[in-house]
């Protein structure tokens, strides 16, 4: 696969829509460190700082013992993090005033650093402001999310023939994500911004490991492989005849993708068979409900109605007692973006706007049923971007 250049018009039009927002909230200026932002910003995987002022051109900055070839003339270098301030003030004639910084990211003692070299009278969040632009894709970016959407159909095409009794989770999803490196010949890098969050694509569930709750803010943890990793995978052999829960995790060319369905190998039972299509169903009815304007927590309340309806109130997003208030989220250059769908949550869906829709049903101890599709929100409606057939795979 040939690498991936991000076009100097994506990067132009990113810009614009940031500055816009600057300009708006009365920011002068936002620095950005944390690296997903700094590369959606500067369309270059060798910067280390974006610094984008509410109005001209931005600075793209590397720490020159950090570089690894020799940068463009539109990079600028720096040896150290103090130097920051001196660039800014020889660029535009002063430094900002109201400096914006990713506030949700950036650590106490980073903050402390940039609160002594910054002469500012505020220093601000401005991580709100760049998660809403990122929220909408643009074309190039729905067409990264397809292409990744094309190695993960393979991917659970891949699972129908693999999958078999006596093979530990573990190795089931081992197989599933060197299946997606060798057809893709690229690795997977999953991008998680919460650091109290764990980013991996193999949440390979079967049987009672699908009704362990634990570590995740998840409906379902699994038992993982060490006290280290306590979640996803585990050692535990599938069983003939019992529900797998495949939820795999996907990223190419910068852009994710979230995906769950069903595997049997034999005869599912009627308890698992009904749960999985009545996931399904939830799926399904939420989607008939995606257009431009509705918000977030009015899916996330369509979703808790037919659960209801369906019969499955107590199990649905986790056993009484561990459910979560989420049935989706955003998905982007990250795993989980800004909006979220949970309850109570007003944010409004957009044209562009993409997400991971996945209801989960949760029996305690005894087994998840679930599917997890990924969309976007289209001027009338949505487009599913997910390519898997939303169907329970019997092998």
């Amino acid at each position: 696969m040939p690498f991936c250049y991000v076009p100097r018009d994506e990067v132009e039009l990113r810009i614009a829509r940031l500055q816009s927002s600057l300009q708006h909230q009365g920011i002068d200026g936002v620095l950005m460190v944390q690296g997903v932002d700094v590369a959606y910003f500067s369309g270059t995987p060798y910067a280390d700082f974006v610094y984008l002022p509410a109005e001209g051109e931005p600075l793209i900055l590397y720490e020159q013992s950090n570089a690894q070839r020799e940068p463009s003339c539109e990079y600028l270098p720096i040896k150290r993090i103090e130097d920051i301030p001196g660039v800014l003030e020889e660029a535009y004639g002063r430094t900002p005033s109201t400096l914006g910084l990713e506030l949700d990211v950036v650590s106490a003692k980073e903050f402390e650093v940039y609160s002594r070299i910054f002469d500012v009278k505020r220093l601000v969040d401005a991580s709100p402001l760049i998660l809403k632009v990122r929220a909408i894709k643009s074309e190039w970016e729905l067409e990264q999310m397809g292409k990744a959407a094309q190695i993960t159909r393979q991917v659970f095409e891949n699972i129908r023939s693999v999958i078999r009794p006596g093979l530990t989770e573990m190795e089931l999803a081992a197989k599933a994500e060197a299946h997606a490196q060798c057809v893709a010949l690229a690795p997977i890098d999953i991008r998680v911004r919460d650091y109290k969050t764990e980013g991996y694509p193999w949440h390979v569930l079967s049987g009672k490991s699908g009704g362990m709750v634990g570590l995740l803010d998840s409906p379902t943890s699994g038992e993982g492989t060490s006290a280290a990793f306590p979640c996803g995978a585990g050692f535990k052999p599938i069983g003939e005849d019992e529900p797998v829960m495949v939820d795999f995790a996907y990223e190419l060319n910068g852009y994710h993708m979230d995906e769950t369905r069903m595997f049997c190998v034999g005869t599912m039972s009627d308890l698992a068979r009904k749960a999985a299509e009545a996931a399904i169903e939830i799926h399904d009815w939420v989607l008939e409900h995606v257009r431009p304007g509705v918000t977030v927590g009015e899916l996330f309340e369509h979703s808790v109605a037919k659960a209801r309806e369906l019969g499955y109130e107590e199990e649905y997003l986790g056993p009484l007692g561990y459910k979560v208030n989420f049935v989706g989220h955003g998905i982007g250059a990250e795993l989980v973006e800004y909006p979220v769908i949970a309850g109570k949550k007003e944010d409004e869906l957009r044209p562009g706007m993409t997400f991971a829709l996945e209801p989960k049903i949760v029996f305690k101890d005894q087994f998840i049923a679930g599917v997890e599709s990924v969309f976007t929100v289209t001027e009338r409606g949505y487009q599913l971007i997910s390519q898997v057939p939303v169907e329970i795979f019997i092998c």
